[in-house]
């Protein structure tokens, strides 16, 4: 058994390929009929004569088995149809991206509310969110500007989102990430002690 690639529509599908009639090695092999009918064991010779009177083809369906089991099926039709399955599974899958919305540690009043609108916009379309305060020149030596607004920001979002670690001062930068709560259900995210964070950088 081996692993295929497939490009489709620009995206690569995993595909897992079987050992198909001539491939099958072994003495002998358990044989499934089409229907899923125990046909018992067999030479491996026989399943493949029995697989080719009845014009489909001997697929290796549980190679690590003893004997190893193997089915009769239409192959061909087989991964056309695992293909299609994929492809319907991935149809509900919304691709989350990362979207980064910089402040300014001095922001008026009119532009913070503008930020926090365009953040939660995309938290609702299912984005993660990377706010940065960029400091510039001594500004950095009052980093608790920038703690206080990121502060304030995950509380007025805090009804979409949830703080993914700690605020991290990274250069003349602090960035905190917010996950929107409609696609982390179920996830382990550690929400960020804010207050703690403000004290460390205070």
């Amino acid at each position: 058994m081996y692993l295929c690639f497939i490009l489709t529509g620009g995206s690569r599908h995993i595909i897992k390929e079987l050992r198909i009639n001539e491939k099958i090695l072994g003495r002998e092999v358990r044989v499934v009929g089409e229907s899923g009918e125990q046909l018992g064991v067999m030479t491996v010779a026989q399943a493949k004569d029995l697989a080719r009177r009845a014009n489909i083809d001997l697929v290796e369906v549980a190679p690590t088995s003893i004997p190893p089991v193997c089915r009769l099926m239409d192959y061909g039709k087989y991964r056309y149809e695992q293909t299609k399955k994929e492809r319907e599974a991935k149809k509900g899958q919304k691709l989350s991206l990362l979207k980064e919305v910089r402040i300014r540690p001095k922001i008026g009043e009119h532009d913070y509310e503008a930020k926090v609108r365009s953040v939660r916009k995309q938290l609702e379309d299912g984005d993660k969110v990377k706010l940065t305060i960029m400091f510039r020149g001594r500004e950095i030596t009052h980093s608790e500007l920038g703690i206080k607004i990121l502060k304030r920001a995950a509380e007025d979002l805090t009804d979409i989102s949830t703080v993914e670690g700690q605020p991290t001062l990274l250069g003349s930068r602090i960035h905190l990430m917010l996950l929107p709560k409609a696609t982390n259900k179920g996830n382990k995210n550690k929400e960020g002690s804010l207050e703690d964070a403000e004290t460390k950088n205070a």
